[in-house]
């Protein structure tokens, strides 16, 4: 573990989640380095507390004080510091595009993705109707995927590192169930992408950050 340097950015972070895991995608391309400090939700730093009050992750401080603490935006500025495989331009369509597509998988799907998972923070829920309820969203992906390699071409862009860490959490909530879907395109996308070295370092386990201790170089 390198000791980490007091110029450098401060990512508060949780492994598994998949709003952490895209903007740590984001960060490992773009190769920004910053202290990255893993954060066990049921005991969040103070510190993390005070610069978002809203207490999720993941949370960026960048060195001038500024907060991003929405994953999209992380991915966002870290890909506008350096883009080397232009995932902010893909090959098909538009980074509007993009933003659109991101937006349907932060938001109806992510709804019943939760409760599908997670049925038991809910109340008065069945998560199978979610489950069923999500497909639309995924085979939309399906569909896309018939056309191109990866969501807008031949090559990953920003709406693929974006949506795999969610389609991923839905696969692996009943993985003999999503093996036997009819969507081959969407199981080979996700697992090219999940069984790749970048996303193989964004989930290495590092230990709880201790406040006031070196959190880990993350680049």
């Amino acid at each position: 573990m390198q000791k980490t340097d007091a110029d450098l950015p401060v990512l508060y972070s949780f492994r598994r989640c998949p709003y952490a895991m895209r903007a740590r995608l984001a960060l490992l391309v773009s190769g920004q380095r910053c202290e990255l400090r893993e954060v066990v939700l049921r005991d969040k730093p103070q510190a993390m507390l005070d610069a978002s009050p809203k207490g999720t992750v993941p949370v960026l401080i960048l060195t001038d004080g500024q907060v991003l603490d929405e994953s999209l935006d992380i991915m966002l500025w870290a890909l506008r510091q350096y883009d080397p495989e232009q995932w902010l331009s893909p090959q098909q369509g538009s980074l509007e595009a993009m933003l659109a597509l991101i937006a349907q998988c932060d938001g109806e799907f992510k709804f019943h993705l939760d409760r599908y998972k997670y049925p038991e923070r809910y109340d008065n829920v069945d998560a199978l109707e979610h489950r069923e309820a999500a497909q639309g969203f995924l085979l939309g992906l399906e569909a896309r995927l018939g056309e191109a390699a990866y969501l807008f071409g031949e090559h990953p862009a920003l709406a693929d590192m974006a949506i795999a860490p969610f389609v991923r959490q839905f696969s692996q909530t009943d993985l003999d169930w999503f093996s036997a879907q009819p969507w081959p395109r969407l199981r080979d996308w996700l697992s090219g992408i999940v069984g790749a070295g970048m996303f193989e370092r964004v989930m290495e386990k590092y230990s709880q950050w201790v406040p006031g201790t070196d959190g880990v170089v993350f680049s």
